[in-house]
């Protein structure tokens, strides 16, 4: 399990190694480190790291993604990126350097349905393609009003990130 850990100004790429029972083994910006980690309570954990004992707190924040995580000398505000964090953040914040009305997704999935063909008048906020990618369905919108010039996917095809799937002029 690969994902990303936001403190502060830094983002912390963080992966889960191995895991048997209570022993894990993770890397942290590459840097292995070997825990015996155990919940002894709701949001409350026991770490041994290198024979030290620490207790950890995490209570959950604003969404099921941000936490305040408490040591006993400090506390943290984190939020855990992980793939659909980025799809989403990546969804949400469009496509607008392929161009005004380019539509393309944010990463690899599915085309599921095309609701256009080229030389469809389009409107802005018209529905043009679905696209299925980790287990979720995507619509694809129109910016602005124009002429579809042309659909590079077909229903079923599986598409790459960022390419460009519909053109609108």
């Amino acid at each position: 399990m690969k994902l990303d850990l936001k403190v502060k100004d830094r983002t912390a790429a963080l992966e889960l190694i191995k895991k048997e029972g209570n022993i894990l083994k993770v890397s942290v910006d590459g840097k292995i480190y070997d825990l015996d980690m155990i919940k002894v309570a709701q949001g409350i954990y026991s770490v041994i790291y290198n024979g030290k004992s620490y207790n950890v707190e995490m209570v959950p924040g604003n969404s099921t993604k941000h936490y305040l995580v408490n040591t006993f000398y400090r506390s943290y505000q984190i939020e855990i990126i992980d793939a659909e964090s980025k799809y989403m953040k990546n969804r949400k914040s469009g496509d607008s350097h392929l161009g005004e009305n380019s539509i393309s997704t944010p990463m690899p999935g599915k085309v599921v349905k095309i609701l256009v063909k080229p030389g469809d008048e389009v409107e802005a906020g018209q529905t043009v393609i679905i696209v299925s990618a980790m287990k979720m369905e995507s619509e694809f919108k129109v910016r602005k009003p124009g002429k579809v010039k042309a659909v590079h996917v077909k229903e079923g095809d599986l598409v790459e990130g960022n390419k460009v799937m519909i053109e609108i002029e």
